[in-house]
């Protein structure tokens, strides 16, 4: 699975053939572009079409990335990196203040649709397109079916960031990008237009018989009337997409398919948006059910039949879950964007008779970004917080973990460790705790975690893509002690870098902690490499 060595022969020909795949499809969708086969190309300018496409994955990758750090930084105390890291320190001390963490977590989603809206429209093929003479199996394969794509968007604007990330938020979101996408993504829930999720949130919390946890005081008169004021209009916006989109497709006017009934298409909508909703449920419910006990989690035959394999071995099926899901999910988007994107040919009339501005606007595909935001993905992450076990309880559950973990076994995205590694090698990207210890350090030092909420219910933190050590993580290291003991060594030498140009003492001593820690690890691999090892290490560095 990912998590293998590249030195790994099976890991090293995944990684081959994913970049090569990869490769291909950048080239066969730029190629559509500049022959003006895709939507924007053809509506507008190949030039524009390109800028955006890239844009919008670039975005989109640092909207991702910045998930799992936003989402795993709120317990360690930002005192320990405001002066190593200071944007990350702004950026934190503004995006976990009272509620706003589940602000940004909202926006944020919208603007994963909106981008993917965006990649959708500016490079998937129109009818009948044909680029680079390709033959007519090869051009379902990647045109057609929308793998190119999909390709494209998994590797470079998804897992590469959130792999990364997940292991050094706090250098990945050091920087004025990430700060400018984490106040877009508090502007988007400010603004009203996600509001509908609060109210489906209240109605969830209100059934499991639990409370929502607020970080923050009760709303005040005037701002408790602007809350339902805005719960308001997002529940009627929300309701007229539906009703345009649905108009739309019975109209034959979305870019979905020719040859597709119209029944068809809504039948294919509301499905996809089904399985969209139990892949995002089913990542919040697996985190929540790994910390239940063997009993709970049995609780029936479907659970138990989804735990025996989630958990089973070393547990590398849940990293490789979430790898497989945003396989699933990134293809069920581009599907949907596909159906709910309107496109109204010269000469025929708009949806719902509005004016040539407003569908222009519905033309963007954002109402239908808006649908599968609140309805496909919020919705079913806020049911999976207060009822886990009921989203393992169910046969479909079993079969999308089976099919998710089928995918990731292909290694069809193994290009996207490739592309972590370069991006952490030039980017210098280390590992969180050189600079703020290990959870166990932070305690000795009094600065131990604090939870941001006892209760998960109501919220979506457990939708991210998770920070830690919780994924694979593509590092170079091997199987054998030889593999291990290079990469050690090559940490300590990083490490007493940093300790010389360390710009204060209490910077010095997080590196000095972090040392002792490599060079623990090195005397135990040396014990397994026998006395020769530990002599040449000995000369090297010193006796511990």
């Amino acid at each position: 699975m990912a998590s293998d060595s590249f030195t790994d022969p099976l890991g090293a020909f995944k990684a081959i053939y994913s970049i090569a795949l990869l490769i291909f499809s950048i080239i066969i969708v730029m190629a559509l572009i500049f022959d003006e086969q895709t939507n924007l190309s053809q509506d507008v300018h190949p030039a524009l079409a390109f800028i955006l496409i890239w844009v919008a994955l670039l975005w989109l990758s640092l909207v991702e990335g910045g998930q799992a750090s936003m989402v795993g930084l709120p317990p360690i105390d930002r005192e320990l990196y405001r002066e190593s890291h200071p944007i990350s320190w702004r950026i934190c001390e503004h995006g976990h203040k009272g509620d706003n963490l589940d602000r940004y977590l909202m926006g944020r989603q919208f603007m994963v649709l909106a981008l993917v809206f965006v990649i959708n429209l500016s490079g998937a093929p129109i009818k009948d397109a044909q680029v680079l003479g390709l033959p007519d199996v090869l051009a379902n394969a990647f045109l057609k079916s929308g793998l190119a794509m999909i390709l494209m968007t998994c590797m470079i604007g998804q897992l590469n960031t959130q792999v990364n990330a997940s292991h050094c938020m706090l250098d990945f979101i050091n920087d004025y990008g990430n700060w400018f996408t984490v106040k877009v993504a508090m502007a988007i829930e400010a603004s009203g237009l996600l509001h509908a999720s609060y109210l489906i949130q209240m109605i969830v919390a209100g059934l499991a018989g639990k409370p929502i946890e607020s970080n923050e005081e009760p709303r005040s008169g005037f701002m408790n009337l602007l809350f339902w004021v805005r719960v308001l209009y997002s529940c009627a916006i929300l309701i007229f997409a539906f009703f345009a989109t649905i108009a739309a497709l019975f109209d034959g006017k979305t870019t979905m398919w020719e040859g597709v009934p119209e029944v068809v298409a809504l039948v294919l909508f509301f499905l996809l948006m089904a399985v969209v909703g139990m892949l995002e449920g089913m990542q919040i419910a697996f985190f929540a059910v790994s910390k239940l006990t063997d009993e709970e989690r049995n609780s029936s035959k479907w659970a138990s039949m989804t735990c025996d394999v989630l958990f089973q071995g070393e547990g590398h099926n849940l990293p490789g879950f979430m790898v497989g899901r945003q396989l699933c999910v990134v293809s069920c988007f581009f599907v949907i964007a596909r159906v709910t994107s309107m496109d109204v040919e010269e000469g025929e009339s708009n949806v719902l008779d509005v004016s040539n501005g407003a569908q222009e606007f519905f033309n963007t595909g954002l109402l239908g970004a808006l649908i599968t935001t609140i309805v496909a993905s919020i919705a079913w992450q806020l049911v999976a917080s207060a009822f886990p076990l009921a989203f393992l309880s169910t046969p479909i559950t079993y079969v999308l973990l089976r099919l998710c973990l089928m995918l990731e076994a292909t290694g069809i995205c193994m290009g996207a460790w490739v592309i972590a590694a370069i991006h952490r090698k030039v980017a210098g990207f280390q590992r969180d705790e050189v600079y703020v210890g290990t959870a166990e350090e932070r305690a000795a030092m009094q600065h131990g975690d604090k939870p941001i909420h006892k209760s998960e219910v109501g919220h979506l933190a457990g939708g991210a893509f998770p920070a830690g050590h919780d994924l694979p993580y593509e590092q170079g290291t091997g199987k054998t002690p030889t593999q291990r003991r290079s990469l050690i060594q090559t940490n300590i030498e990083i490490l007493e870098d940093q300790i010389r140009l360390s710009a204060n003492d209490e910077e010095k001593h997080v590196f000095e902690r972090a040392l002792k820690k490599e060079l623990e690890a090195l005397r135990q691999v040396q014990r397994e490499l026998g006395a020769k090892a530990i002599e040449e290490d000995d000369e090297e560095y010193g006796e511990e």
